[in-house]
């Protein structure tokens, strides 16, 4: 039976939403947390950046058991799992601004938060993609691949403005009852789909190391394009702060804003050049944009950055998530998935040490053209992968 296009749309956009409410808990506390650990709490920029890292190292260490869970027992276990984890990270998360007055324990306390949100982010990640594909085939990947990073930053986007005005008009401790809610909602509706379990195929055993290895090239380009935005997400609200400008959490919404619309407008692209091209493009036109930002004298000119950094970001990840599900099996694509998920979280989860380092040992404004710079070498390597896939003459 034929689907229409109105209808796979449809589909795909009632998975991903449950990949907007899990992004969404997640970014509601993004814009605050660097300010609240720094200044609230009293920790300099290198622990600010190691705490907010934690959630990507977790992140990382369960995409391989995620992408297991998705193979065999099918994606909605996952992502009932990821819907409880943060709805406990929401509840440490109110414990965490209660405590504020005693700093060792409530970073202890904050630790333990961004551990769950890790696990949490591991276990959602690529899951609503395979559970689309489950149910409207893999001639769909790259739909529900942009579909579902149009989800996920678009939450960032929203989450983050919004976190920020809470604490302003609200209080820190409402963000934590809020991120229990969506938790809580997201279980609730992940519990009213079609499961789609997966039926066990006798198929030769591939390991996730082998896995990991055959996407490795082109997660190491995501990896280095990951990079741009880690810093922009982390390090935006301070990097305002230190020069007094204001509402600093508007970049991550200008950044996701062109980011959305840049899937939405050139969604077919990745189909009609190929991934490796339009990853070229895509990263070159990020490190414009973080260049931008590196030389900007006003605010404006960081939002004019955050736009062309969003804009380039935007499809790096499905343009190399569909060359890198290529190199496997049909049966080992939840484990690709995962696999190559898992250097988006590398690249998040050395951003913020890193880059605190870099704030911490020559200043605030070397933030952003240092990022130029790694963005500027994942354009090389996927320049060098783009050359090396050229058909050779005899």
């Amino acid at each position: 039976m034929t689907v229409s296009l109105r209808e796979v749309n449809k589909k795909i956009l009632g998975y991903v939403s449950l990949t907007f409410l899990g992004y969404f808990t997640i970014g509601l506390s993004l814009a605050t947390l660097p300010i609240f650990i720094h200044q609230i709490l009293g920790f300099n920029t290198i622990i600010a950046g190691l705490v907010i890292s934690v959630q990507y190292i977790a992140t990382f260490l369960l995409r391989g058991y995620a992408g297991k869970i998705v193979d065999t027992k099918g994606p909605k276990v996952s992502v009932l799992r990821s819907m409880l984890f943060f709805a406990l990270s929401g509840i440490l998360l109110l414990f965490v601004f209660l405590f504020k007055s005693q700093p060792f324990i409530s970073l202890g306390l904050l630790l333990i938060t961004r551990l769950f949100t890790g696990i949490g982010e591991g276990l959602v990640g690529a899951s609503p993609i395979n559970w689309a594909l489950l149910e409207l085939g893999d001639e769909h990947a790259a739909k529900a691949i942009s579909f579902n990073g149009i989800a996920s930053y678009g939450a960032l986007a929203l989450g983050a403005p919004l976190g920020v005005l809470m604490v302003d008009h609200i209080s820190y401790e409402s963000l934590g009852l809020l991120t229990c809610a969506i938790g809580i909602l997201g279980y609730l509706y992940s519990k009213s789909k079609t499961p789609f379990r997966v039926i066990a195929k006798k198929t030769s055993t591939v390991s996730f190391k082998r896995v990991l290895l055959t996407v490795a090239p082109f997660g190491t380009c995501l990896a280095l394009g990951g990079l741009g935005f880690g810093s922009i997400s982390t390090f935006m609200t301070l990097y305002y702060e230190h020069f007094n400008w204001q509402n600093g959490a508007a970049c991550l919404t200008v950044f996701g804003a062109f980011f959305i619309l840049t899937r939405l407008v050139f969604n077919k692209v990745i189909d009609q050049y190929g991934g490796l091209k339009v990853a070229l493009v895509s990263l070159f036109v990020e490190s414009l944009g973080l260049l931008v930002i590196a030389l900007a004298l006003h605010p404006l000119w960081t939002l004019v950055g955050a736009a062309l950094t969003g804009l380039g970001f935007s499809l790096v990840f499905p343009a190399l998530g569909v060359e890198a599900i290529k190199k496997v099996d049909q049966s080992q694509q939840g484990s690709a998935l995962a696999a190559y998920g898992l250097f988006i979280d590398i690249s998040l989860g050395v951003t913020g040490p890193l880059i605190g380092f870099v704030a911490n040992n020559v200043g605030m404004t070397g933030i952003y053209p240092f990022s130029a710079i790694m963005v500027s070498i994942g354009f090389a390597v996927v320049g060098n992968l783009l050359y090396n896939q050229r058909p050779k003459l005899a």
